[in-house]
């Protein structure tokens, strides 16, 4: 076993001249600017806009701080290499490298654990935040502590379990085996459970999507109409200084309010005698009234909801995925073929994981401010609704 694994040492090294090493060297740096703006982005936006303070934000913007650390690692792009295995910034980057990727895969299939909490047993945002310091904890020792315990670890055959890999400082050729148990079986586990969760969401979605089609006389209901709660206040979209009040009881798709039983009684009578008295319950539904009012404001509510609980973790999602295509190709190919190097797979490997906190910020951003125009897009509706209901009281 000891000498199969020896054998598989020259996996992942790529023979680079100087020109390739600089060039490498310097996409990795520039990207991991990219990423360094994109934390900075989502750290200075949310302490800025109260817009951005729901759960799905607070959980984008604590890992924004393990991105952070993220980015040192990326920025040190080649120069732990270089170093030396044994030297303390390869063995920095090695730490760096280990930990934080990981937790950002898990903060993303927290964001998709959230969504189905959201969608199938009803969490509101005082339930989602009670589980977020649950969530720091439980990351942060799942993935310090293999992390820091690697640093320690050294053997004569193989070195410092931290050592080069071309592109940077990662757990050492020689442990590839560890390498894949440590780090990419626990990454892809993840991303395999926030697909599941996701499938069981959107079956869900279109589940009652369908029920609510069934249940009214529109010829089409909007997908985010049927996961909007029915229970959903105008203060829930206006006052965002009260956000922590705002409950997303969702995702209980609205239902028709149930029929109201209208009870009468009569008598017949013939002459003077009373021949009898009869009532009768009369079940009769205000439903068509109801969908007879304006009902702008609430579909565009149910979009901005739709949009911040679910198409942004989702989106999120998608980002971290194309993230982590290229080093895993990489690394199937190194472990199938000892003798595999790619030098622009190698580069396509650098810059995509460089970019990850860069990819966090372009989704926060991009989706914050549609859900953004969407709100004020509601506000302005539901100030003109309550306009018009007074005229109408007045007139």
């Amino acid at each position: 076993m000891i000498s199969y694994v020896q054998s598989l040492s020259p996996r992942g090294e790529v023979p680079l001249s100087d020109s390739q090493r600089q060039t490498l060297a310097a996409v990795t740096r520039a990207a991991s600017t990219l990423s360094a703006i994109g934390v900075l982005t989502i750290i200075t936006t949310f302490c800025l806009s109260r817009h951005f303070r729901n759960p799905m934000h607070r959980i984008i913007l604590i890992n924004a701080f393990y991105n952070a650390f993220d980015v040192v690692c990326t920025m040190i792009s080649v120069s732990g290499y270089e170093r030396g295995n044994k030297s303390a910034l390869c063995q920095f980057q090695g730490f760096l490298n280990q930990m934080f990727p990981v937790a950002d895969v898990l903060w993303t299939l927290v964001m998709a654990v959230d969504v189905y909490l959201i969608v199938f047993h009803c969490y509101d945002t005082r339930g989602l935040r009670r589980l977020e310091w649950k969530y720091m904890i439980g990351i942060t020792v799942f993935t310090f502590i293999p992390a820091f315990v690697m640093l320690f670890i050294e053997t004569e055959d193989k070195g410092p379990m931290y050592g080069g890999v071309t592109l940077w400082c990662a757990i050492a050729p020689k442990w590839v085996l560890f390498r894949i148990v440590i780090y990419y079986v626990p990454i892809w586990t993840s991303i395999l459970i926030t697909i599941i969760l996701y499938i069981l969401v959107g079956v869900e979605i279109v589940r009652r999507r369908v029920a609510l089609q069934s249940l009214t006389n529109d010829s089409i209901v909007p997908l985010d109409d049927a996961i909007i709660p029915a229970s959903m206040g105008e203060n829930d979209l206006n006052d965002h200084e009260n956000e922590h009040d705002m409950t997303i009881d969702d995702i209980k798709f609205p239902l028709p309010p149930p029929p109201q039983h209208v009870s009468t009684s009569y008598s017949v009578s013939t002459g003077s005698a009373s021949v009898g008295t009869y009532s009768a319950s009369i079940a009769t539904s205000n439903y068509r009234d109801q969908d007879r009012a304006p009902r702008t404001p609430k579909r565009k509510s149910s979009r901005y909801l739709f949009r911040q609980y679910i198409l942004m973790p989702l989106f999120f999602f998608l980002a971290l995925l194309s993230v982590w295509v290229a080093p895993s190709t990489n690394r199937v190919a190194a472990f199938i073929d000892p003798s595999f190097g790619s030098y622009p797979l190698l580069l396509a490997v650098g810059i995509s994981g460089s970019l990850r906190g860069f990819w966090n910020g372009l989704v926060f951003i991009t989706v914050g401010i549609k859900s953004l125009r969407r709100k004020k897009e509601v506000e302005g509706d539901t100030v003109a609704l309550r306009d018009m209901r007074r005229r109408r009281e007045g007139g």
